[in-house]
């Protein structure tokens, strides 16, 4: 994927000559994996910023129909459709989000946009901090209060109602509050996670109806189907609701894919370097100095190949011109 991003660099400088062109035509047609990395720049390009190309480019739909079976074609096509995987780390606010969501998010009651964090308080004197990126809608009942969570995270301080129950309803299932502080944050792999910091969470999945109830300072995973068993709450998870990331021997990668959340783009990291081991804190609302941050301390680089995609790398790791 890098190597498609310093291609898509330097067609789009003005510096290219017939010889990089023909090393980059030579480059996607050496193997179908190019061809998908390079259709997925193509795509995010799109989403970021107009294709203007100064070097009067063929388009990669135009190179692909040189291909000479029509099963290899498809395979491409199919590789293009899966650009939004474990390849990428953030796309923006859509970068895992079906698009059925990103209409409910716009239309939602309470939303943010990418790298803000806003907190809203609610008619019952309950109060709810937004992630970057997160929605929500306030449905709220003369016998019970209720929340849909629609994407991203948010962490929720109940108000006492001995009247009206606290719920949260996500695709995976619904969240009962009894007294408590908790976060509940859609993941990209179609799972909702919840931390419980004080008093106890029942959690019941939509399809097979399963329930645990989970106590202070206890976190899980849950599907529609089933909740994977509790484990230790992280307390300094919590603390980007004070728009900080608090590492606490984090691994690289980990941290890179939660500063992810909180800015436009993509931003990668190489295998290299992933499981490095993170402590500090990082500010979420300016992770450009976050990286700096990250780089003074670790023996990391960071690249900027394009105004929305950069790569945590080994430092000193150098930057040919042709991949």
């Amino acid at each position: 994927m890098q190597e498609a991003a310093e291609w898509f660099a330097l067609l789009r400088s003005g510096e290219a000559v017939h010889t990089d062109r023909a090393a980059w035509e030579a480059w996607l047609a050496a193997s179908e994996a190019h061809r998908a990395a390079w259709g997925c720049v193509e795509q995010v390009s799109r989403r970021f910023e107009p294709i203007q190309s100064s070097v009067d480019p063929r388009s990669t739909v135009e190179v692909l129909q040189t291909a000479r079976h029509h099963a290899l074609r498809r395979r491409v096509l199919l590789g293009l459709a899966t650009c939004g995987g474990t390849g990428l780390l953030s796309w923006a606010v859509w970068r895992h989000t079906p698009l059925p969501a990103m209409a409910m998010a716009w239309a939602a009651d309470h939303r943010t946009s990418v790298g803000e964090v806003r907190e809203v308080s609610l008619p019952d004197g309950t109060r709810v901090w937004l992630g970057s990126a997160s929605a929500f809608d306030e449905d709220y009942q003369p016998g019970l209060r209720r929340l849909r969570l629609v994407t991203g995270d948010i962490f929720i301080e109940t108000a006492a109602d001995a009247r009206r129950g606290f719920v949260v309803d996500t695709p995976q299932g619904r969240l009962r509050a009894l007294g408590t502080r908790f976060n509940a944050r859609l993941e990209e792999d179609g799972q909702t996670f919840v931390a419980v910091y004080e008093g106890a969470v029942e959690v019941r999945t939509a399809t097979s109806g399963t329930t645990r109830v989970l106590r202070a300072s206890e976190q899980t995973r849950f599907s529609g189907s089933g909740v994977e068993p509790p484990a230790q709450a992280d307390p300094a998870r919590e603390s980007w609701t004070q728009g900080l990331l608090i590492a606490q021997d984090m691994p690289l990668g980990q941290v890179a894919a939660e500063l992810a959340r909180y800015r436009r783009g993509h931003l990668a990291v190489a295998p290299e370097v992933a499981d490095l081991r993170v402590f500090g804190s990082f500010p979420l609302n300016d992770t450009d100095r976050a990286l700096v941050m990250l780089s003074t301390v670790l023996p990391v680089q960071v690249r900027h190949t394009l105004p929305w995609w950069s790569s945590i790398e080994p430092k000193g790791k150098g930057a040919a011109r042709s991949p």
